[in-house]
């Protein structure tokens, strides 16, 4: 989080557009939905993109799109929400449909664990490029803690819960086990 993840995806977007090519944006339903279907950088760039529930198919709808107009590479936010058989589909694209895929996601939650989408982008991606941001303390902060409505840590609850910094914060590693006595 913080690290200009969705900025930079509307960058390579953009950098795509300003050539003439075509790309397709992607946006899990979880986000999508409080987020009007768009995607949406802290510093304030937008961009509409498609909503994607955990049965949509990559590899079908990017074929079927492809035969309508060249498509010269697919991006994706919030990565990490995606499911296993998803992230797979996506590499088919990437192998069989020779069309690049940059996806954009975070690794662990509020309690240190993968998410799936995440796990199986780090073991068939190739290449991963960390953005970096900053813990308080001046670390590189790579850890995420969920926060109540009072500001404080919380360590329980459900994998996914859509919020921004209100509702989560960044930390180094020594920080968040501090924090939360997760690890």
């Amino acid at each position: 989080m913080n690290a200009g993840k969705s900025t930079a995806l509307l960058q390579s977007n953009y950098n795509y557009q300003e050539r003439g090519m075509q790309t397709l944006l992607f946006l899990p339903k979880v986000d999508a939905d409080i987020n009007d279907g768009m995607i949406h950088s802290r510093i304030g760039l937008t961009a509409k993109a498609h909503s994607i529930d955990p049965e949509f198919n990559f590899y079908s709808f990017v074929s079927q799109e492809q035969m309508k107009k060249p498509i010269s590479c697919i991006l994706i936010d919030e990565v990490q929400f995606l499911t296993k058989k998803q992230v797979r589909e996506v590499c088919k694209i990437s192998d069989e449909l020779n069309i690049p895929a940059m996806c954009y996601g975070i690794r662990t939650d509020f309690q240190g664990a993968l998410f799936e989408g995440s796990s199986e982008l780090l073991a068939l991606a190739d290449n991963l490029i960390e953005l970096k941001t900053v813990c308080d303390c001046g670390r590189k902060a790579i850890m995420v803690v969920r926060l109540d409505e009072a500001g404080k840590v919380v360590t329980d609850g459900d994998q996914i819960k859509i919020g921004g910094n209100d509702s989560y914060k960044v930390y180094c590693r020594k920080h968040f086990r501090e924090l939360t006595q997760l690890i």
